[in-house]
């Protein structure tokens, strides 16, 4: 039984990134060294809130008749960087002509509002602490590596989220960090005046980075970098590169960290039809991104362009990486682009990706190789390049009731499936499973025996392609899955076959 596929072609095609999502601040890093900042009042949190302005550099006036220990305290022991002075009256209009920045604790909302109307009659941007209402701008939770400087907001709603997601930001950035960001300040006159725009700056940057994660910097790193720059302005940046990207099933949490780092350092990324917005929003902002998707029964990029773009864009010295959904080695035709890339002398590397296969049994808490069911996993593939299947695939070796089989890409040919494992000997009764957008909020299933496999291809309704699985660590299934509905994410859809 064969079924001809009408394919479209179609050229692959430019598209813009995804437009910047509604920012209820506005994240600025502002300049204050040596310039005016006005703080009214000599409360603890008016005082941190110095400390704060005076790692910035700034010059601290601080108006309050009244002023607890911390600020007293801050106010003795001085500043190492920025200075502070204190005026024993209360803050005045006239205080706020020059300055940069206000700040205040006010006890009353009628204090806070007169502070706040002062400062925005002058045009200086205000904020008094714990009064959003009364506020022009924000204080982040500060992670300090300075001068890699990063700060949390959650816009007031939540400052002990903020903080929480502070204390995990700073368990990813290494203390030398900071040193590391010291040598980049001093290496960027050199890179600017010796590197052109574009890839050769890119081409140091990125080798800088890979470097920036390990320990302190050392003299012989200086060196190290100083002689990168010295190569790259004589022989130009190494020679363009293709990185085969696994995406996975569809949820951006099952990248692996390698493959974020690609998308991260890439000049263009080429994409297939099922990559999901969520790992394609993880790409440098600044890639182009150009989708190249192939879809049975649908248009579709012919494999001869894709593989000539791919070529023609490594030339040009870019990083490219080609992104497929899955795993890019599993019935990705990975093999014929690294074969026609090598060929070209094109540096090729691969990222690996969780195929759906995996992500599928992870979501239903299946061993596919559960012993007692299973001694075997098969990947077959549900057409071939004709729409039918493959000649040559040994329907009696898939028929074995101690392997679990996973077929891809199966819907159209479901019925034929079902009638050739059973004509092969395998029983209609055996445990069906028919998943499809694994791993997505969308995803659907549908749970029942090989006998009615066509029928539960027929019931899903979404969009993705579908993952057949058939085998008996699926026989549980039914019950187990009632469990596991409760966990699935918004928009799951599950069915158990009617039996017969």
């Amino acid at each position: 039984m064969s079924t001809q596929l009408q394919i479209q072609l179609r050229k692959p095609a430019e598209v813009a990134p995804a437009r910047m999502g509604p920012l209820s601040k506005l994240p600025v890093f502002y300049e204050l060294t040596s310039r005016r900042v006005i703080v009214a009042g000599g409360t603890s949190a008016a005082a941190w809130k110095a400390e704060l302005l005076l790692a910035a550099g700034a010059s601290v006036q601080v108006y309050a008749q009244e002023i607890g220990d911390d600020m007293a305290s801050l106010l003795a022991r001085g500043a190492d960087q920025g200075e502070i002075t204190h005026h024993d009256k209360p803050w005045s209009l006239d205080v706020f002509v020059g300055a940069s920045l206000a700040l205040a604790d006010a006890e009353s909302d009628a204090e806070a509002q007169a502070f706040y109307c002062a400062a925005r009659e002058v045009g200086v941007p205000v904020n008094v602490i714990d009064k959003p209402a009364f506020c022009q701008f924000q204080f982040g939770a500060i992670i300090n590596r300075s001068p890699v400087v990063v700060a949390v907001s959650t816009d007031g709603a939540a400052p002990i989220l903020a903080q929480a997601i502070r204390r995990r930001i700073e368990t990813l950035l290494p203390p030398q960090l900071a040193q590391w960001a010291a040598l980049a300040k001093s290496l960027r006159e050199p890179v600017m005046a010796r590197l052109p725009k574009g890839s050769a700056r890119r081409t140091f940057w990125e080798a800088f980075t890979e470097r920036a994660f390990g320990a302190a910097p050392t003299n012989l790193d200086r060196r190290t970098l100083d002689d990168l720059i010295r190569d790259i302005a004589t022989q130009g940046p190494a020679a363009g590169r293709v990185t085969l990207v696994g995406a996975g099933p569809g949820d951006a949490e099952l990248l692996t960290l390698k493959a974020v780092r690609a998308l991260q350092s890439a000049d263009i990324v080429l994409y297939d039809d099922l990559v999901s917005d969520e790992v394609l929003e993880l790409a440098r902002r600044e890639a182009h991104r150009m989708m190249v998707g192939k879809r049975g029964g649908r248009e579709s990029c012919n494999q001869d362009d894709i593989n000539a773009l791919m070529l023609k864009l490594a030339r040009q010295g870019k990083h490219v990486v080609r992104l497929k959904a899955g795993d890019p080695m599993i019935f990705g035709r990975a093999g014929e682009e690294i074969r026609e890339l090598q060929s070209a002398g094109i540096v090729v590397e691969i990222v690996p990706g969780i195929t759906a296969a995996s992500a599928m049994a992870s979501r239903l808490g299946v061993s596919l190789t559960h012993r007692d069911c299973a001694q075997s996993v098969r990947f077959v593939t549900g057409h071939a390049r004709d729409g039918g299947f493959p000649a040559d695939l040994d329907w009696r070796g898939l028929a074995d009731s101690k392997s679990t089989l996973i077929f891809y890409m199966g819907s159209r040919m479901a019925s034929a499936i079902s009638e050739r494992l059973v004509a092969e000997g395998l029983s209609p009764d055996t445990a069906v499973v028919v998943v499809s957008g694994v791993s997505r909020i969308d995803e659907e299933r549908w749970i029942g025996t090989l006998h009615d496999l066509a029928h539960g291809v027929q019931t899903i309704k979404g969009a993705h392609p579908i993952l057949i699985g058939i085998g008996g660590v699926f026989t549980e299934l039914s019950s187990a899955s009632t469990c596991l509905a409760a966990s699935a994410p918004s928009g799951f859809r599950s069915s158990a076959a009617q039996q017969h």
